[in-house]
């Protein structure tokens, strides 16, 4: 008989992260990514500033590929090297693989990072997921097989 997920981070003493500390990871997640993006393109964003409120707003909508592709790849590579985004490392939480209960594959952290941006469009019904199981799994950590859990 196969051994269930909580089966198996009991056994390893591996605990689940609240959702108060990864909305608070998000959040901290969010922040460093948003100033990095305005640092990127703080000339482009600042010309379009000069002419009025809705230059700005469409210079930023015209972002939006950059945007979601900065986000891929921060998230994609801080869950494949670090197994943590600097918001989760603050947090103390982790991202691990569920069948090996180690750090996510390059593959597995694309999938999550492209799901996670999915979600986020999507009024972060994916998020919202997480509610809803013992696991506290989100879209993206279902379809990646992956469990956000406390760092020890």
């Amino acid at each position: 008989m196969r051994e269930s997920l909580e089966e198996k981070l009991y056994r390893e003493n591996i605990t689940i992260a609240s959702i108060n500390r990864r909305a608070l990871a998000y959040a901290i997640d969010d922040v460093i990514i948003s100033v990095l993006f305005m640092l990127i393109y703080w000339d482009y964003i600042a010309r379009a500033s000069d002419i009025g409120v809705e230059a700005t707003l469409a210079a930023i909508s015209n972002l939006f590929w950059q945007i979601a592709l900065m986000k891929v790849a921060y998230h994609t590579f801080f869950i494949w090297y670090y197994a943590a985004t600097p918001g989760k490392m603050l947090c103390k939480l982790v991202c691990i693989d569920t069948v090996m209960l180690s750090r996510p594959s390059l593959s597995s952290s694309f999938l999550r990072a492209c799901m996670r941006l999915l979600s986020e469009t999507l009024f972060y019904i994916g998020f919202l997921w997480a509610l809803g199981n013992s696991q506290r799994q989100t879209w993206q950590d279902k379809l990646a097989k992956t469990v956000v859990c406390n760092a020890y």
